[in-house]
């Protein structure tokens, strides 16, 4: 099965086996809920709490009550299989993304990498004849196409 990485516990808080995730997963409310399955090293944990705190993912598992049983999950990274994820039509993994070619006009890219500019915005650096950064939110990508896995953009002028 495929996994998706979501983040990284940092730390323990209080003393009742809370863990610290770390996360800029863009569908949190879709993988941290309870009853959930959390992978950790190849292992399935059951999520038995979640809540928000400052930056930080605060999770609990179910079984574990107490912070000496969570230790040896400190600094590990933290996914979910893939097809637990129940995503609507219109969102899309940014994994899934990474496979799709771009459109433009007579013109073909490819997706080298994604990465957030700020909070709420993506960026797409995409490879044409020359590299491009394209805004996620932007009115220049006019559609993705999951049927065919394509993007397809709009440049604005000087970008072409």
């Amino acid at each position: 099965m495929d996994k998706v990485f979501i983040g990284k516990i940092v730390s323990t808080h209080g003393i009742k086996g809370e863990v610290r995730i770390l996360s800029d997963f863009m569908y949190k409310e879709k993988v941290f809920f309870p009853g959930n399955k959390l992978v950790i090293d190849d292992k399935e944990y059951s999520i038995s709490s979640y809540r928000v705190h400052k930056n930080y993912d605060m999770v609990t598992f179910d079984g574990f009550n107490n912070i000496n049983e969570v230790l040896f999950m400190m600094k590990k990274n933290v996914y979910v299989y893939k097809d637990s994820i129940k995503l609507d039509d219109d969102e899309i993994l940014d994994e899934e993304l990474l496979t799709y070619k771009v459109l433009c006009n007579d013109k073909e890219g490819i997706i080298k990498e994604i990465f957030m500019a700020s909070k709420d915005n993506k960026i797409l650096r995409v490879l044409f004849d020359k590299e491009v950064l394209i805004p996620f939110k932007s009115p220049m990508i006019k559609k993705i196409d999951k049927n065919n896995k394509c993007v397809i953009v709009e440049l604005i002028d000087g970008m072409e």
